[in-house]
């Protein structure tokens, strides 16, 4: 029996030996396998990388020496100043202060795999883009620049713009609102008249959720509501809400309604805002009456259209020389709040800081001895005059004293604050 044993014991040692030798080559096998396998996939993608598109497309690559900031714009600055105005809306030197204003922002660093686009050449872009509103296809063949990194930074250098120029489209102060009464007293014949107030569609391409874009016109869009001051700038501007919404709606959801309901702007004793019939009527918010039976009336709604045609100008000046809010902008309604306030805020800054801005031309002119209106430029370069948006359902009635003090300014303008021609225009 022991002899048994021993032999039993003998063997099983071989056996568990043997099955350690096994194992220990299928193991060498399968990682022999596995190395092979990984090999494979190496070579596999080493191919793929090899045989994919190119990184840059040569043609573009040759943006530094043949692009337009390189070649077009750089003969335009020496050769045709009209022309590079035309092209980018300034002057070469407002340009380059508009660049020191936002180049730090806009600017990226190199990496490893390609140079940064410069800050000129993106904003040059971006002003092209907001002047005409050309396609990115376009902007691409002129600029030697990729559609798809156009797409990425020109939100950002929008935004970019209308942070550096903010202080363009501050509110009003105390002594500012003094100044602007002044214009409208005497230069369009209201007297109390600190701003006139009027929204703007602004179209867009149909967003994911459409139904809330969805406006009257039968296009997307979103809102531009803006009160405008004696000289075509914006005092205020409340951009984004969708066009689905009227008017109205956008006016008494926005910040002005309440500060001009709370008297928090420290406006003059006793000014007004005007507005069309779309806005509701406040004491402090002149509208014209629906029906004008009497010459009073006819007197008054003349003398606020007069006056109203401010905020009309301004947003035709707004559009001709931003030709981008002329079409369907491409872009998320987010996105597209950057363009408008980048376009409003440039609007601002070039009237406040140029006189070659607008020109008398360019503006509403009422030719009092031949009793007509000349329509500015804007007026006929645009495809459809502008015109107002939905007229409100706000349930906000009018309050008596709010109509007594339209009444008061309809009887200043036939007595003591009448001019000769108003007959004549009514």
């Amino acid at each position: 029996m022991l002899f048994n044993s021993e032999l039993f014991v003998q063997c099983s040692t071989v056996k568990m030996e043997n099955q350690v030798t096994l194992s220990t080559e299928v193991n060498k096998v399968i990682i022999l396998i596995a190395i092979q396998c990984v090999k494979k996939l190496l070579v596999s993608r080493k191919k793929n990388r090899r045989n994919r598109k190119i990184w840059v497309r040569d043609w573009l690559s040759r943006r530094e020496n043949l692009g337009a900031s390189t070649r077009l714009l750089a003969e335009m600055r020496e050769e045709d100043i009209d022309g590079y105005k035309n092209h980018l809306r300034m002057l070469p030197h407002q340009f380059d202060e508009l660049l020191s204003k936002t180049g730090s922002a806009i600017q990226k660093q190199d990496t490893h795999m390609r140079n940064a686009i410069p800050a000129k050449v993106k904003l040059e872009i971006t002003l092209r883009y907001l002047a005409t509103g050309d396609s990115l296809y376009t902007l691409e063949a002129l600029h030697r620049v990729a559609r798809s990194t156009i797409a990425k930074f020109l939100p950002e250098v929008c935004n970019a713009i209308y942070s550096a120029l903010k202080d363009y489209m501050q509110i009003p102060g105390p002594e500012d609102w003094k100044r602007i009464e002044h214009g409208f007293r005497t230069k369009l014949n209201f007297p109390g008249c600190v701003g006139a107030l009027d929204g703007k569609h602004i179209n867009i391409l149909a967003p994911d959720d459409t139904s809330d874009y969805y406006n009257y016109k039968g296009a997307h869009s979103i809102i531009l509501l803006a009160l405008a001051d004696d000289d075509y700038c914006f005092s205020y501007v409340n951009v984004g809400t969708n066009g689905r919404a009227s008017d109205g709606g956008v006016y008494q959801q926005s910040k002005l309604a309440q500060a001009l309901q709370n008297n928090t702007l420290n406006l003059p004793e006793q000014s007004v805002v005007v507005a069309d019939a779309a806005f509701p009527l406040k004491t402090y918010l002149m509208k014209p009456y629906r029906t004008t039976p009497t010459r009073k009336g006819k007197i008054f709604n003349y003398r606020l259209s007069r006056a109203r045609r401010i905020v009309e100008n301004a947003f035709g000046i707004l559009v001709t020389r931003f030709r981008v809010l002329l079409n369907a902008i491409d872009m998320a309604p987010k996105k597209v709040d950057y363009v408008v306030l980048a376009a409003c805020a440039l609007h601002n800054w070039l009237r406040k800081t140029s006189d070659m801005y607008i020109t008398q031309r360019c503006v509403d002119f009422e030719d009092i001895q031949q009793r007509v209106l000349i329509p500015g430029a804007w007026r006929t370069q645009l495809r459809q005059a502008l015109e107002g948006l939905t007229r409100t359902r706000y349930s906000n009635h009018a309050s008596q004293q709010a109509e007594a003090i339209r009444d008061t300014y309809a009887q200043l303008f036939v007595t003591t604050e009448t001019v000769p021609w108003q007959d004549h225009m009514i």
